[in-house]
């Protein structure tokens, strides 16, 4: 399907409703009759080249709800500025109406009625749909950037070993990408899907901070330059720089991953050598690395940034000692797309427009094409992914800093099945959204749960290593400097409770610790379950079984507040938002 921009804005208008029954007629014709939805998708095409940008989409090939974080805090320089604001803080940093449909898709706020009103997000049949329409309205001037986390995050991805992804990236005409969670199915399946499948269809897998173990050279391309509308743009490929610690080296044994500054600036001043008039770095870095790395890095027009799942309204306008660099963040679960317009004159750019589109599935009709993709590759495993395990009566969701509902109950199953005294779940930003009444499928669970070293675990843990790992997961979020972050989010944990002191530094952090109503003891051991062990164990029972016999047994699951620690140092941070 390919429309004008004033056919493309009057299908909006009409809410595309023909043939939908229920909820879906009732919420397309709501957003029909509000004017902020109707105008959501009028972007007029402005200067002479056009970056289109997805990332972290996890796998999602359909619509599906995704909640936006309560609690993302930033502490020295990032407090009070974004990507850590939340609900209130952040509609008024950005000035965006309480109550409206952009409140909805960058806040937690009113989630559940609001979820209800504006339906699901994302699905790559109405992203391929916003994408061809806004190429039609930008003839010859857009290039299509993928920032990773695209081939992990579902049961079909994990079943097919990022295939049904890749396809569904050929067909959507992404034509760049860099990665992360793609490394996780391991070197050789990588190589296998870079050199075969993208290379077929002209798509480039960027990355100048991925090396050779022994002999330093670089595993993938680190930059091209595309001549777009008679202007050399060049894009930098940044891969997630903390792979083999946040997971498993064993798949990776013989690459280097790293930030790797230097190489970058060496990378910029090469391709402007070259003649690119605009310089992009696609990056998997998380924002907050990325607004560093803009201040140390000259001759950077834009990064356009992922990783930690941030849906920024606007970019961040990064000062450095040769000029500014625009830093922005696509939010993750294919709820986004952004728009980066660029006015290129004199060899250099000279002003910009700017747009993060919430990708909403009742406005913008499923391309066909894309649609037919997605039934095929899905249906030799419909029968799996519909398995009914129970039935939620609340709001089922993860992300935040600390536990989230989901997390919650992925808790409560390991503590009750594995007989632990303690659970520990990791901080994960991916993970789809259930609403109260909603069906738990197999296919959520897996939403939730899907990697390559999922395996279940029960391990007898003394309680000073207890305190020692949490410690080590603290300074990896909340460091004082970005390049020591990795962009997950605290451990989830169960039977045992805590204060985090985040005016303290690494092993000062994690306070009065105690399980089960008594302090933690250094020298006893607890038996501790959990999941998703970075080191080479035993092949045993994936987590996914493990909660889904937890929920065939419960069959209706009530999760009330997921557990945050008592904090100190958070008040005024407009980054938390309690509830």
């Amino acid at each position: 399907m390919s429309l004008s921009r004033r056919e493309f804005l009057q299908m909006l208008a009409v809410g595309a409703a023909a043939g939908l029954v229920g909820d879906d007629l009732i919420s397309r014709r709501a957003m029909a009759a509000d004017k902020n939805s109707s105008a959501l998708y009028d972007l007029p095409a402005f200067g002479n080249v056009s970056l289109l940008h997805l990332t972290d989409c996890h796998a999602q090939l359909i619509p599906t709800y995704f909640r936006e974080p309560n609690i993302n805090i930033g502490l020295g320089g990032a407090k009070g500025r974004p990507p850590h604001l939340v609900g209130e803080a952040l509609l008024k940093h950005f000035n965006i109406a309480p109550g409206s449909i952009e409140a909805h898709a960058f806040t937690y706020l009113d989630f559940e009625e609001a979820a209800r009103r504006y339906g699901k997000i994302g699905g790559f049949a109405h992203i391929a749909t916003l994408v061809k329409n806004l190429r039609a309205s930008r003839p010859g001037r857009t290039l299509l950037l993928d920032g990773g986390d695209t081939w992990q995050g579902s049961a079909t991805s994990l079943w097919t070993k990022g295939q049904d992804m890749v396809d569904a990236q050929k067909l959507l005409g992404v034509e760049i990408m860099t990665g992360h969670w793609e490394f996780t199915y391991g070197a050789e399946r990588v190589k296998e899907i870079v050199d075969k499948d993208l290379k077929a269809s002209n798509i480039e897998f960027l990355a100048q901070n991925v090396n050779d173990a022994t002999w330093g050279d670089l595993i993938f391309k680190p930059y091209v330059i595309r001549e777009i509308n008679k202007v050399p743009v060049a894009i930098i490929g940044q891969a997630f720089p903390y792979t083999p610690i946040a997971n498993p080296r064993y798949l990776i044994p013989d690459w280097t991953f790293g930030i790797n500054d230097d190489n970058m600036q060496k990378m910029v001043n090469q391709v402007r050598s070259k003649g690119a008039q605009v310089v992009v770095v696609l990056s998997h870095n998380g924002m907050d690395v990325d607004l560093k790395m803009a201040s140390r890095v000259t001759g950077i027009d834009a990064i356009l940034g992922g990783h930690t799942h941030d849906g920024v309204p606007a970019p961040s306008l990064v000062t450095n000692k040769s000029g500014k660099t625009l830093v922005m963040n696509s939010g993750s679960n294919g709820k986004y797309l952004s728009v980066l317009d660029l006015e290129v004159k004199g060899g250099k750019v000279t002003d910009y427009r700017y747009k993060l589109l919430p990708v909403f599935a009742n406005l913008i009709p499923a391309d066909k094409e894309m649609t037919a993709y997605i039934e095929k590759a899905r249906a030799p495993y419909l029968g799996k992914l519909t398995e009914k395990l129970a039935v939620s009566d609340s709001l089922l969701y993860r992300r935040g800093n600390f536990n989230g509902t989901f997390d919650q109950l992925i808790i409560d199953a390991l503590l009750a099945v594995q007989n632990a005294e303690i659970a520990f779940s990791p901080g994960f930003r991916w993970g789809t959204t259930l609403l109260p009444g909603d069906p738990i499928l197999m296919e959520h669970l897996m939403d939730q749960t899907a990697i390559t070293y999922a395996t279940a675990t029960v391990n007898n843990i003394a309680g000073d290593q207890i305190k020692v790992i949490m410690e080590d997961i603290a300074d990896n979020l909340f460091h004082a400097d970005p390049y020591y972050q990795q962009g997950g989010d605290m451990v989830r944990v169960g039977g045992l409770q805590y204060t985090l002191d985040l005016t303290q530094t690494h092993g000062k952090r994690i306070q009065n610790v105690v399980v089960n109503g008594k302090p933690l003891q250094a020298s006893k051991k607890y038996k501790v379950a959990g999941w998703a062990s970075v080191q080479p164990i035993e092949p045993g029972k994936p987590v996914w079984d493990v909660v889904a016999d937890y929920l065939r047994a419960k069959k209706t699951v009530h999760v009330g507040r997921p557990y945050t620690p008592q904090l100190k140092g958070v008040t005024g941070n407009p980054g938390y938002a309690p509830i």
